[in-house]
């Protein structure tokens, strides 16, 4: 039998819960409506599911689907599954059930865990997919049943490059396909995210972000790594996130624009301004600088990052300067909207061509975002073909268009599939959004292309207005044309709402089809 090497020892997310629960025993890990825990409970929890998932048949390698909202059980599961030497597939809980049994169906998941407000589509989806059920919070609730007394059933983790979690993508152009996560990356990627966030003991993290998109970006473990408290929310209620701000010390919160949007819209938004600061993560889609500047009013410092979900969440984080806080309102606004550069833990981020090679640092040449390193996929679970086309040269295409400016930092100017080419110019839609966006009565907007007999593609607009706001189209065109090019403006504006996916990144192929139709 070979000696264990004294240097060395596999990496795995699940080490920052074993440490937490000695190094900080008595202080809370979790807040989950009225119940609270310890991390010595957590801790003690979590060892517990180890020995239900034995029970129910979950062995090492074996996939256990999670249909959770953000909750105590979906964070116990986050360690407790990978402690088993299991797989977890956390399941957006948004999805249909036929989508929902594809997933489960294709990761070939034994167990589905549900919390009970999930429990009747939970019971669908075991039905038609032959997966054992247990539900947590029920009137008869088996999950804690199941819980008392389960002696601790743990696997060491031998391979660090060993599957830990298969996440599948929204699927807005095809199938949903299977990220597959590794322990090595989710340990090093939860540090990242807790060094950039200045996570401590202190903090208070207010789960604004879904549980189930990229494990939480990490930040499942990140908390964990630093001893502080996890504030469940198991809804995006704007009221309630205020309640949260203003009565539960919140240092910390994360979410896409539109989230973002939602709680700066929000009656509370309109009472004092908060007394401490707090840090906020955002990603998903380029937050305007009018966004920003509402978030600053209302003491919220707003972290502009880029990530997908390939790259474990945010691989890239505009690392903000001090020396910026001395340019203008404008101006700081504009350098946070960029998304900067990669992660702590990250390879140095390339923007590249066509054939492979880097776009020079000028701020104008425009190129494909490719990452590699400890933060991004095995692959994509039982699908080669679609790996290998992603990963071409051993570098990851993003598929994100970008800029690279004279000191590093990258720009995103549209998604590859979203540049409107009409008559010959390129027009990034992410642009014209970003002056869209601007106008006070706009609250969002999703500029897409579409077919037109003279120009090959002209510009739409569609965009949402503020409550108690009116905007007519051509005021719109007068304001755009204030800030850009004349063959950039819209076309045509549609006036509505606009449809996003489950983490709030807008659907654009639905509108280019409308728009179609």
């Amino acid at each position: 039998m070979e000696q264990p090497q004294p240097g060395f020892e596999p990496l795995t997310p699940t080490a920052f819960l074993r440490r937490s629960t000695h190094v900080h025993a008595e202080s809370i890990a979790v807040v989950d409506g009225d119940r609270t825990f310890t991390y010595a409970q957590f801790g003690a929890r979590s060892l517990a599911l180890t020995g239900v998932l034995a029970a129910y048949g979950v062995g090492p390698g074996d996939r256990v689907a999670a249909l959770c909202t953000n909750s105590h059980v979906m964070l116990e599961l986050h360690n407790a599954v990978p402690m088993r030497g299991a797989v977890l597939v956390p399941l957006n809980f948004r999805l249909a059930v036929d989508e929902l049994v594809y997933i489960v169906d294709h990761s070939g998941a034994r167990l589905l865990v549900a919390t009970d407000e999930l429990a009747a589509v939970a019971r669908a989806v075991a039905e038609r997919t032959g997966a054992r059920l247990l539900v947590a919070g029920e009137a008869a609730d088996e999950y804690e049943s199941a819980m008392a007394g389960a002696a601790p059933a743990t696997v060491p983790v031998d391979d660090e490059r060993g599957l830990l979690a298969i996440n599948y993508t929204s699927g807005t152009t095809g199938r949903p396909k299977g990220v597959m996560y590794h322990h090595r990356g989710a340990y090093l990627q939860a540090l990242a995210m807790a060094f950039h966030a200045s996570l401590s003991s202190d903090s208070r993290y207010l789960w604004t972000l879904p549980m189930f998109h990229c494990n939480g970006w990490c930040f499942t473990w990140a908390v964990t790594a630093a001893g502080g408290t996890h504030v469940c929310l198991r809804a995006v209620d704007p009221a309630l996130i205020w309640r949260r701000l203003r009565a539960d010390g919140i240092t910390h919160l994360s979410g896409a624009p539109a989230v973002l949007r939602l709680i700066a819209d929000a009656d509370g938004a309109a009472g004092p301004r908060l007394p401490s600061p707090v840090r906020v993560g955002t990603g998903g889609a380029p937050p305007s600088p009018a966004l920003l500047k509402r978030f600053e009013a209302l003491n919220m410092s707003v972290q502009h990052l880029y990530g997908l979900t390939e790259t474990f969440g945010p691989i890239v984080v505009n690392d903000w300067q001090s020396r910026w806080d001395a340019g203008s309102p404008e101006t700081v606004a504009r350098l946070k909207a960029r998304q900067g550069v990669g992660n702590v833990i990250a390879t140095p981020v390339r923007v590249v061509d066509a054939e492979g090679r880097d776009v020079p640092a000028d701020a104008r040449t425009s190129g494909e975002i490719a990452v590699r390193g400890n933060n991004v996929m095995l692959g994509y679970y039982r699908d080669e073909a679609a790996t290998a086309a992603a990963v071409p040269d051993g570098w990851f295409r993003t598929g994100d268009l970008a800029v690279r400016h004279p000191d590093g930092y990258i720009e995103i100017t549209d998604r590859r599939k979203d540049v409107i080419i009409s008559g010959g110019e390129n027009i990034a839609s992410v642009e014209v959004e970003r002056v869209l966006d601007g106008h006070p009565a706009v609250l969002e907007s999703a500029v897409v292309g579409v077919p037109d007999d003279r120009w090959g593609e002209v510009p739409v607009a569609y965009v949402s207005v503020r409550p108690g706001c009116a905007v007519s189209p051509d005021e719109l065109v007068a304001f755009v044309r204030e800030h850009i090019a004349g063959f950039k403006v819209p076309k045509a504006f549609v006036f509505g709402e606009i449809p996003k996916t489950s983490t709030g990144k807008l659907q654009k192929h639905v509108l280019r089809q409308r728009a179609r139709e």
